[in-house]
């Protein structure tokens, strides 16, 4: 009987969620013109640039996966994320600054075309829409997750719920409506879950101070042993590098009111980021004297709060993590069909205000529909993602950075750093199945470096 109960008030409070979600969207008003629907007019505020990429990144890779990884490795993974923290910051000193005082720029791949050439900006835009896809199938993967633990849901009617929800309400409001239920995510999951850490930590029996860094002394000394200092490195250097201005930041970076907006937004984000981490490294710690051992690590978090909280707090936990995911796919979405209006359709053909918008909403939705099938076969959360940076990062920041950076930035160096790049990067994906959390980002970054060195050189010497 109180089974029953249980799952009825759950299933009422996670559908009451998203009609309030959609209200919520509806009243961001629906995008008119492609520049509100693409980068918001350029007039959003501090706080919305603030909490739009906190909800971003305390996503389900820095809840679920983070909570997972404490479980099984201690503080390792907050030395990791204190890396991600660190980039947030040195982007919004040295690079959100640069790109938003360029002028009539929508998107990264529109900075790369300025900075060198068209055809640059065509090759960033083709690899900014892969990998705003391949992000996309990740937070769809983490989002099936929940609603099958609630609905008792099969994965593909899951992801095709997640899938659905979220490209109705980003191809309807764009960026704006994006921004607005983003922080209204943020608030609300920055408060459920250290509430639900306190009472993980003061009311359970298995608790306390002294079990709590028992656990993680244990886990922390076990988690460096079995990683060898090399896949450490690439670890930092993934997170470091591997989420740098992806296209919904540089989008937020773009749509900021300001330069001053843009620069104070992604350091506090970053400040942020780091009270988030250990939050949800302590909970996956606190886990080890709850959950059972032999947990999936994408299962600790939601096994962890089923066994310690009471109905309405589970269900209100189920609604804070639905949010998250959420919060991180309509960014991904809105920056990936922008890229593909912007960087890919309008540089073929002219097109005009109302048929660059229509197309975008389309686009939202294709793209959602690819990451839905693409989400099938994400390994795990954390996985998905260090593919995800093991491309992007070799692909697209040297050309980003040198470009904003160099005089006189060559187009040739520009193709073939994004080209070898991607193509050494995609290599050891598929020669090397165990590369994703050891070596790839490496040997990947060097090319791409290496190549532009030597782009740069050869027009050099071509043009003098």
């Amino acid at each position: 009987m109180w089974s029953k109960v249980n799952f009825f008030l759950s299933n009422v409070t996670v559908v009451a969620y998203v009609i309030l979600l959609i209200f919520v969207a509806i009243r961001a008003r629906a995008a008119r013109e492609f520049e509100e629907f693409s980068v918001a007019k350029r007039a959003l505020p501090l706080a919305l640039i603030f909490g739009s990429i906190a909800a971003t990144y305390v996503g389900p890779g820095f809840s679920i996966g983070f909570v997972g990884r404490g479980f099984k490795s201690g503080l390792l993974f907050l030395v990791v994320g204190i890396a991600y923290a660190v980039q947030n910051i040195l982007v919004g000193l040295f690079v959100a600054p640069r790109l938003r005082k360029l002028k009539d720029c929508y998107t990264l791949g529109d900075a790369i075309g300025q900075k060198y050439d068209r055809k640059c900006q065509i090759l960033a835009g083709i690899i900014s829409i892969g990998l705003c896809t391949g992000f996309s199938a990740v937070m769809i993967s983490a989002g099936a997750v929940i609603l099958k633990d609630i609905f008792g849901l099969p994965p593909g009617l899951s992801v095709f719920v997640i899938a659905g929800v979220t490209a109705s309400y980003t191809a309807f409001g764009g960026l704006r409506a994006s921004v607005i239920t983003d922080a209204f995510h943020f608030a609300l999951f920055t408060i459920l879950l250290p509430i639900i850490l306190l009472l993980s930590l003061l009311l359970h029996e298995g608790g306390g101070a002294a079990a709590f860094f028992y656990e993680a002394r244990l886990a922390t000394v076990a988690g460096f042993n079995s990683t060898p200092p090399i896949k450490i490195v690439s670890l930092l250097a993934a997170f470091l590098l591997g989420e740098t201005l992806i296209p919904p930041y540089a989008n937020l970076a773009l749509a900021s009111r300001t330069t001053r907006v843009s620069r104070n937004g992604f350091i506090i984000a970053g400040v942020f980021s780091t009270v988030w981490f250990t939050v949800m490294i302590a909970l996956g710690i606190m886990a080890r004297n709850i959950v059972p051992e032999n947990t999936a690590e994408d299962y600790v978090l939601l096994t962890l709060v089923k066994l310690i909280m009471p109905t309405a707090g589970y269900a209100l936990l189920l609604v804070a993590l639905l949010s998250i995911v959420l919060s991180s796919l309509d960014s991904l979405l809105n920056a990936g069909a922008t890229v593909f209006t912007e960087d890919i359709i309008k540089q073929c053909s002219r097109l005009s205000d109302r048929t660059a918008l229509n197309i975008g909403r389309w686009a939202t939705i294709v793209i959602a529909a690819i990451a839905a099938v693409g989400a099938v076969a994400v390994p795990s959360i954390i996985r998905g993602l260090l593919i995800c940076y093991t491309i992007w990062a070799p692909a697209i920041l040297p050309a980003l950075i040198f470009g904003l950076w160099l005089k006189h930035p060559r187009p040739l160096a520009g193709i073939l750093s994004m080209g070898v790049g991607t193509l050494v990067a995609i290599m050891f994906q598929l020669v090397f199945s165990s590369a994703t959390e050891s070596l790839a980002i490496i040997p990947a970054l060097g090319a791409a470096l290496l190549a532009y060195v030597l782009g740069h050189w050869i027009e050099r010497i071509k043009h003098g």
